[in-house]
This record gives C-alpha cells, sequence and structure tokens, in this order.
C-alpha cells in the first residue's frame, strides 16, 4: 500500500460472515463502514453459504474492491477528514464510491495482487460482471426485460455461478440505476489518471494521485473532473 498511497487511515477492517439468516439470498461480498467515532472498524462481509458455488479466484478481486484499497480504505480516510463537515464525512456518491473500487481492481494488477492465472481470470470475469450490468439495468428498467431474460443474459456472458446471479439480478431489479454506477465511475477514474499521466509526463506522481482522488471525500464525477483539473494546472 505504502507504495501506490501517501496517505493510509488509521482505522482497520477485520473479515466477517454474512448472517445465516440474509445470505442465501446476498450478493457474495459487502463493505459495511464504521460510524464517526466508533470504537469498531469496517467490517468486509464475506458470502459463506454455498461455498461449493463460489469460485475461491475471484476473492483477491473483491478483497481490493471491499476492503484494501477499495470501500475500506477510501470510507475510512473519508472519516477522518475532521476538517471537513460531517454530512461531507460520510456523504457516499455510488459513481464515485463503486468507480474507485472497481478501479483498484484493476490497481491490483500494478500491485502484484494476482499471482496465479486463476486469480487474474477472476479479476477478468468481474469485469464481464460489472460490463453486462450496464445491459442488464437498461434492460429490466427502460426496455421491458423479464427477471428470466436478465438471468439468462448473465448466465450466456459471464463466468458467475447461477446462485450469485439471482442474487444479483434481484438485487439490480429492486435498486434502479445503482449497477450503472460501478463502470461509469472507474472509466471516469481511469480516463483522468491517464489525462494526467499524459500532460504531466515524468511530473506525474501515481501515489499523490490517488491521494488526491480521496482526500475531499465523496463527490459527484463532474466535481472530481475538476478537481484533478485544478491540480494538473498547479503542478504545471
Amino acid at each position: 500500500m505504502p507504495a501506490f498511497f501517501g496517505r493510509l487511515p488509521r482505522q482497520s477492517y477485520g473479515i466477517v460472515a454474512v448472517p445465516d439468516e440474509i445470505a442465501p439470498n446476498y450478493t457474495t461480498g459487502a463493505y459495511v463502514g464504521a460510524p464517526l467515532g466508533g470504537a469498531v472498524g469496517g467490517a468486509f462481509w464475506l458470502n459463506t453459504h454455498a461455498l461449493d458455488q463460489r469460485p475461491l479466484y475471484e476473492l483477491p478481486s473483491l478483497t481490493l474492491h471491499e476492503a484494501v484499497p477499495g470501500h475500506h480504505h477510501q470510507i475510512a480516510i473519508a472519516a477522518e477528514l475532521d476538517e471537513l463537515p460531517a454530512f461531507r464525512r460520510e456523504l457516499y456518491f455510488s459513481a464515485y464510491g463503486e468507480g474507485w473500487a472497481l478501479y483498484t481492481e484493476k490497481l491490483g494488477v500494478e500491485m502484484d495482487i494476482y499471482l496465479t492465472p486463476y486469480e487474474h481470470f477472476g479479476r477478468l470475469s468481474y469485469e464481464m460482471w460489472r460490463a453486462c450490468r450496464l445491459v442488464i439495468d437498461t434492460g429490466i428498467h427502460a426496455m421491458g426485460w423479464s427477471r428470466d431474460e436478465a438471468i439468462a443474459y448473465m448466465t450466456e456472458n459471464t463466468g458467475l455461478s447461477p446462485g450469485n446471479i439471482r442474487a444479483e439480478i434481484d438485487r439490480y431489479i429492486s435498486w434502479p440505476g445503482q449497477a450503472l454506477a460501478y463502470k461509469l465511475g472507474e472509466l471516469k477514474i481511469w480516463e483522468l489518471r491517464r489525462h494526467a499521466e499524459d500532460v504531466l509526463g515524468e511530473a506525474f506522481d501515481l501515489r499523490e494521485f490517488h491521494d488526491l482522488l480521496l482526500v475531499n471525500g465523496a463527490l459527484p464525477l463532474a466535481m472530481l473532473d475538476g478537481v484533478v483539473e485544478r491540480y494538473i494546472d498547479a503542478r504545471l
């Protein structure tokens, strides 16, 4: 982490099994942040239900997304920004938060997190999953797709297990638009990074850039764009 980030949060996190009563219909994993000023750290919820349907080669990508340097890293840093009002420290925009977490999955390649071809395959299968969300969410909520049509599309175009697919489709049905945020946010963050790299050249500092994206708390993407442009101007 210190090779890629200048600022690290003091708050730790633990790994917690998804509660049994909701696990059968719950997603593969999730992050639960600690309350401001609380006495406990964050929690990476991991679904251990029906493990025979949960490929273990997906775990490195999932852990990057939900824990470090994904959701826990971003949310814990935001909670420690004492100069911001409380609502800013707890504010969450899906395109920013999920975009950041998805960005870190691919950043894991640069961090040498994926140690085997299977683990890298797991990351690529997650990329397919997030791309399919763009089709399925709009299919359900704009094009009149049925649940069965959505399940069939994800089955044909991803490597996810049947149980995970069913849980995900039900999530998209009940939460319109949220699934779109992941890829939209990730693409914007990569666009901003490539732009900063191109303009600054050898003066580009990846650790500094990552800290820049995180030290204002969660932002709408248009405001994040402005933050990066002002940073580039200042560096020039």
